[in-house]
């Protein structure tokens, strides 16, 4: 018997198992419930937000009504008699739209509507598009169409002006978390918090994204499933060391923040891996410095929060703000650099070395004038806090 991925087992099949599109949900719910129904849908967002599960949903609950559990199979499969699916990647050309044109002359043979549902639809050629302005302006009573993109702006404003548009959001890494929590649970697997919330932080966003990486991590047959089980797979720097880099760093001791570097590059993927983990670390950094201790801007575990609590009293949110932007800068210079090692070294010894760097400047602009001192005073201000 072959494997279905977790993707497509775990599919939202109701508006109440939408994730992460509360209003996007009520007011399709809404809309049916007050027989508002439009006759064109543009659903856009970028992949794995739930926009082809919405159009199967709302699909079976207008065409639906009574929850008949056969046909709500077939829609959500994607096989049902009168809610069709059009892959606009591979059916593109105008005698498919067309084709299209033809049949939605035909009325449904068991539900209310005739619906279209046209995912990728930005991949439409011109004359496809064309082709359709004027069924999409004047469709048979009985037609809806919901198109669905993760390109909007491709698609002609001539059909986006013929469409109720709905902007689906990137989905919350809580929401992710907490449904990546019900999926194992259902797959009688074990993982640790702190797995599960890397996963939806690496999702960015996609549901689809979050259920593909744990699929490839119950694939490896560990249970329970750990970060460090995640860091392999994926060849991300390991957390503690990252952890190790920045205490390092505080501390102002070049020499132990390089040799820390060095060894992450060697267990990372990439130089552009480990600098975007430190500089994801400084980020949660700042955040809780500005925000507080409890904002729900960072997606911590309860016990790395308490870990990057203590961290973030070693600095001070302007500094952290000035590490976020050197890490940023020398990760593009890296990429086109025929010396990206030498890069990377010269900023972790740069980001250890900012209390004296600070200092020194003070210095020289103190000999130039009291007037002009204040500025670049700020500008490269000490970033790990004075030690007591």
């Amino acid at each position: 018997m072959s494997y279905t991925v977790l993707a497509r087992r775990y599919r939202s099949q109701s508006f109440d198992e939408l994730v992460g599109q509360n209003a996007i949900s009520q007011t399709l719910q809404a809309a049916i419930d007050q027989n508002r129904v439009a006759h064109a849908y543009l659903f856009t967002g970028t992949r794995g937000v739930g926009k082809t599960s919405t159009a199967r949903i709302f699909a079976n609950a207008l065409n639906n009504p009574d929850g008949n559990a056969e046909i709500a199979k077939a829609i959500m499969e994607g096989r049902d008699t009168d809610t069709v699916e059009i892959d606009a990647a591979s059916n593109n050309s105008v005698d498919n739209a067309r084709e299209l044109i033809a049949n939605a002359a035909y009325r449904p043979m068991r539900g209310r509507k005739k619906i279209y549902i046209i995912d990728e639809v930005h991949m439409l050629s011109t004359a496809a598009f064309n082709s359709l302005l004027k069924t999409m302006e004047e469709p048979p009573e009985h037609v809806v169409f919901i198109l669905c993109t993760t390109e909007t702006h491709k698609v002609p404003a001539t059909i986006q002006s013929r469409c109720q548009r709905f902007d689906f959001r990137n989905i919350p890494v809580a929401a992710i978390a907490k449904h990546l929590d019900a999926v194992l649970k259902g797959e009688k697997r074990k993982a640790s918090g702190d797995l599960i919330m890397s996963v939806a932080r690496l999702a960015n966003g996609s549901m689809r994204d979050s259920l593909s990486l744990l699929d490839r991590l119950l694939a490896t047959g560990k249970d329970p499933l750990t970060v460090e089980i995640l860091q392999d797979l994926l060849g991300l720097p390991e957390r503690e060391m990252i952890l190790k880099l920045v205490d390092a760093i505080a501390d102002g001791d070049a020499g132990k923040s390089l040799t820390l570097s060095a060894d992450l590059l060697g267990r990372a993927s990439s130089a552009d891996a480990m600098l975007s983990a430190l500089a994801e670390r400084f980020r949660d950094l700042m955040v809780l410095l500005t925000c507080g201790d409890k904002t729900d801007l960072v997606d911590l575990s309860e016990e790395q929060r308490a870990l990057a609590i203590a961290q973030s009293k070693r600095f001070d949110p302007a500094g952290l703000v000035h590490n976020i932007a050197l890490c940023e800068a020398v990760g593009k210079s890296a990429k086109n650099s025929s010396f990206p090692r030498a890069l990377v070294d010269a900023l972790i010894v740069r980001l250890s070395m900012a209390e004296k760097l600070a200092d020194v400047t003070a210095v020289m602009t103190g000999a130039a004038g009291a007037g002009a001192a204040a500025a670049p005073a700020v500008a490269t201000r000490a970033i790990p806090a004075k030690k007591a």
